[in-house]
């Protein structure tokens, strides 16, 4: 027999009522919870080994976001109608949970943990992503597995100059920014999110705001995990310590790793140094030390170069390529270094670099973003590629990881926010590859990309540039914030955070906080020393290319996207596809019609420009309405004693009568046109009654002098 359900419940500022229950579904996990809010019901569960893995020196964590399709009452279009691997929406998702959670855990808690987060019913205007860190924290909430604190997250966004949490599909759509922000009671521990340009006090505010409907979500998790009579955390198996081990590598260790950092040298040749001492030290404990003893000996040693570097930063205000705190890397920026991509740019940042290309499409090429609630194309998108060459390693290569799906959609994120609307008729793939990376390869793909779009001839009005920022605290008070952070100062930062945009504002941010208590006044002087490595940066890229290309390369595909009313679709496609097939046939060009709304959406694609604009023409016949006492150039269809009937428009012929050919009297029309024949012709009226066109040659000439006027033919007299 089930037992009765827990519940705790929170209303949204917008009024929407929140449901957390617990007891009911899946009792056998760790924990368990169900999170609705109208229709929308996500199941999280929490399942943790009691013991870590022997021999285990890290946190192993894995959080899965998946929605069933039966949530919205679909079947999966896969081949085998099943949920498959996560798409990249699901693992976005899953990304923004792990990332708010993980710096939560005990520091000395290795043991397995699995979050899995399902959307079991769905919701037309609810977006489950938003609900998905308040499911995963509150699964954990209602067990005994060790967490600092309890968290959550909202999303935030603008509309209409007011900021919405939680908003609806529909409110999204139509705002201009938009942030998840997770948090706990006191701290902000993850932020991502996109904007059209946003200040740096607009984001502060979001933030504010956030945080305050957070702390609402948290007190009902604290109601929940009280009303289910938890109390206390579970014990654990701690790792082994040694403290005179630990004091023989600092005293064996710590001057030399601050001589390492303090030289400026680059990565290679620092971490090889830093290797090199690491053998020595273990080499000194001679040959008795045991394995477990080796093993911590290399963790003391690496604890010992975390807190040497970051001493080093906050009080020599030094870093370890040697640059200033707000100092941004060497910078070399080329464009069109692809022969036959339709756009290419080459971005190096110090030791990072990135080879990024744009390719143009038709509407065929469309990605399908597909979800449970709905499935949308998308017409820009971008793919980031980090191959195991680029920090000179050796992997498998087995598909895109988490990473790249993440960094990828940062970057596209930010620019989307300049690239033009629906009425751009290509379909747009960026592709960044990762050729060295030594600090933030997604901000390296973003510069590229702006560069790529530019040289591409995309009409985008302003660059976009990102930089990554470090932040390094002490409890004394003192603290560094990093301008484009390498990949160590990366890790032994506490907070990180990458910013895009352009000269007049944010684009995107990804931000991950692992220290308490960050106060608003540091993260703004974060966000203005960002903004000042942002602008340096798009210096640089307004020097290598101004302005997008007036045109695309000669060498890419052209196409134009013309809007019809929907009356025109059937003439254009023609009875059983006839009429576009005959203008592809004719013209080599591709089109694809597609409805939206009232109106079609045309969209001609040529290699060849001669092609698209014959293809162009031939649409804009079928589809324009004759205008009285406009000029066509027809063509003469038909030849009859009283005048010639002219094709002005496709499909539309009037009658050019004998009397308007010419100022000049005609006979006869022998020898005035054959067929075939291009003539201009002006369109004089249009029979109410008939729809028969009337048109004229003769008014498009100058008008004769009187003198030049024919003879005036007497009419014979009459009998009578």
């Amino acid at each position: 027999m089930l037992s009765q359900p827990i519940q705790s419940s929170f209303l949204l500022p917008n009024g929407a009522e929140v449901i957390i229950e617990t007891g009911k579904l899946a009792r056998q996990a760790d924990g368990a919870v169900t999170v609705r809010q109208g229709n929308c019901i996500l199941l999280a569960t929490v399942v943790a080994n009691k013991d870590p893995k022997e021999g285990q020196d890290f946190f192993p964590l894995s959080v899965d976001y998946q929605e069933k399709f039966s949530a919205a009452g679909r079947i999966p279009g896969s081949f085998f109608k099943r949920e498959a691997r996560l798409n990249d929406y699901e693992i976005l998702t899953s990304r923004l949970v792990d990332r708010a959670l993980r710096p939560l855990f005990p520091e000395d808690y290795f043991c397995d943990v699995q979050v899995l987060i399902s959307l079991v019913s769905s919701d037309l205007e609810v977006l489950p992503d938003a609900l998905a860190c308040l499911a995963a924290s509150a699964a954990i909430a209602v067990s005994d597995i060790p967490m600092k604190e309890i968290i959550s997250e909202v999303r935030i966004s603008r509309l209409n100059g007011e900021f919405i949490v939680n908003p609806t599909r529909t409110q999204l759509e139509q705002s201009d920014l938009e942030f998840i922000i997770a948090a706990t009671e006191k701290n902000l521990m993850m932020v991502e999110g996109e904007a059209k340009e946003c200040s740096e006090e607009d984001l502060i505010k979001a933030l504010q705001l956030a945080h305050d409907a957070i702390r609402v979500q948290i007190k009902a998790q604290h109601e929940l995990r009280a009303a289910k009579g938890v109390t206390g955390y579970r014990e654990y198996k701690k790792p082994v310590e040694d403290a005179d081990i630990k004091a023989k590598v600092e005293a064996f260790a710590k001057d030399r790793i601050y001589e390492i950092s303090r030289k400026g040298s680059a990565k290679h040749e620092r971490s090889d140094a830093y290797a090199a001492l690491r053998e020595e030290l273990i080499a000194s404990f001679g040959e008795e030390i045991t394995d477990v003893q080796k093993k911590l000996a290399k963790k003391y040693y690496a604890d010992l170069q975390w807190e040497v570097v970051r001493s080093m930063i906050i009080d020599d205000r030094f870093r370890l390529d040697g640059r200033q705190l707000d100092q941004v890397r060497p910078l070399a920026m080329e464009i069109d270094v692809l022969p036959t991509p339709h756009g290419s740019s080459l971005f190096t940042r110090g030791e990072t670099q990135s080879l990024t290309t744009v390719t143009f499409g038709t509407g065929l090429d469309e990605l399908l973003v597909e979800s449970a609630a709905k499935s949308v194309d998308s017409k820009f998108f971008l793919h980031y590629n980090f191959p195991p060459f680029s920090t000179g390693e050796v992997k498998m290569m087995r598909g895109q990881s988490r990473r790249e799906v993440g960094h990828g959609n940062l970057a596209m994120r930010s620019l989307k926010q300049m690239m033009p609307g629906d009425e751009y008729a290509y379909t747009v793939r960026v592709v960044s590859d990762i050729l060295e990376s030594n600090g933030s390869s997604s901000m390296a793909t973003v510069c590229a990309g702006s560069l790529a779009l530019m040289d591409a001839g995309v009409p985008i009005p302003k660059h976009v540039s990102g930089v990554a920022m470090g932040l390094i605290t002490r409890e004394d008070g003192k603290y560094a914030i990093l301008t484009d952070i390498l990949g160590d100062e990366d890790h032994l930062g506490d907070m990180d955070f990458k910013v895009t945009g352009t000269r007049d504002g944010i684009c995107g941010v990804q931000m991950d906080i692992k220290v308490d208590g960050l106060s608003m006044e540091v993260m703004m002087e974060a966000l203005e020393q960002a903004r000042k490595g942002r602008l340096h940066i798009l210096d640089a890229m307004y020097e290598t290319i101004p302005a997008a290309r007036e045109d695309v390369k000669p060498h890419a595909p052209r196409m134009v996207k013309l809007i019809i009313d929907k009356e025109f679709i059937g003439a254009v496609i023609g009875p059983g596809g006839k009429i576009i097939q005959e203008i592809q046939r004719e013209t080599g060009a591709t089109i694809n019609i597609e409805e939206v709304g009232n109106t079609g959406e045309v969209s001609i694609f040529s290699p060849q420009k001669e092609s698209l604009e014959r293809a162009v023409a031939w649409v804009n016949g079928i589809t324009a309405i004759p205008e009285v006492g406009k000029t066509y150039e027809g063509t003469v269809k038909s030849i009859k004693e009283f005048g010639a009937f002219v094709e002005f428009l496709p499909k539309k012929e009037g009658l050019l009568h004998i009397s308007e050919i010419s100022w000049s009297r005609l006979e006869t029309m022998d020898g005035v046109f054959k067929e075939g024949d291009k003539v201009k012709v002006k369109l004089m009226d249009v029979d109410q009654r008939t729809g028969k066109f009337k048109l004229s040659r003769k008014a498009l000439m100058p008008r004769p002098e009187r003198n030049d006027a024919p003879p005036r033919q007497d009419r014979p007299a009459s009998n009578n």
